[in-house]
This record gives structure tokens, C-alpha cells and sequence, in this order.
């Protein structure tokens, strides 16, 4: 299963930004989905997830902030990201577990940089 992310750029502090996470691959389920992060210099973290069923979590962070959503049809995962601060630039990171029977697995999107400065 591969995964491609998009939606990264430079904002401003106090803005908007929405990634996108896209699944391609073949014959595959994916069960919960997810974005981590790693700002320059320190290690990944992770920002939000939700699962099959939509239920979500978020770090103490962004709750309030940004709101992580999935459309199973399309095989997608979003984090919408609102008030964003300088301390969230980092390269963001999209991923999900699937399974393809008999295998599973938990696969990586490449990443893409958020950058919040005036």
C-alpha cells in the first residue's frame, strides 16, 4: 500500500492549511490512519489519528485546532489545521495500517512541509 501525501506550503501564524493523504495499492482495507509530524531538530510525534470507525485522537497540542477526518470511499485521510503557530512547522507525515490478507502492514506517505512564519 503507498501512500501520498499533499497540501503542505508556507502560511502565515493564524492560518489555514489542509493535507491529504491518499492509499493506492491493490486489494487492500485500511484500518485507522493517522499524521505524525517531526519539526526541524527534533523527533516525530504524533499529531492525530483515527480509526475505521472515525473515532479520533489528537496530541494535547492541536486539540481544538486541527480535526483529523477520513472518506474510506476514496481510500483518504485529511487533517484540517486552523490557528496554526509557528511552532507547528514541521514535515508532516500521513499514515495508515491495512491489511491484504495474509498480509498486514503499516505504511508511510513521504511526507510534506508545513512552514507557519510571517
Amino acid at each position: 500500500v503507498q501512500l501520498q501525501a499533499s497540501g503542505g506550503g508556507l502560511v502565515q501564524p493564524g492560518g489555514s492549511l489542509r493535507l491529504s493523504c491518499a492509499a493506492s495499492g491493490s486489494r487492500f482495507t485500511l484500518n485507522a490512519m493517522g499524521w505524525y509530524r517531526q519539526p526541524p531538530g527534533k523527533q516525530r510525534e504524533l499529531v492525530a489519528e483515527i480509526s475505521r470507525g472515525g473515532t479520533t485522537t489528537y496530541a494535547d497540542s492541536v486539540k481544538g485546532r486541527f480535526t483529523v477526518s477520513r472518506d474510506n470511499a476514496k481510500n483518504t485521510v485529511y487533517l484540517q489545521m486552523n490557528s496554526l503557530k509557528p511552532e507547528d512547522t514541521a514535515i508532516y507525515y500521513c499514515n495508515a495500517d491495512w491489511w491484504a490478507l495474509p498480509e498486514v502492514g503499516r505504511s508511510w506517505g513521504q511526507g510534506t512541509l508545513v512552514t507557519v512564519s510571517s
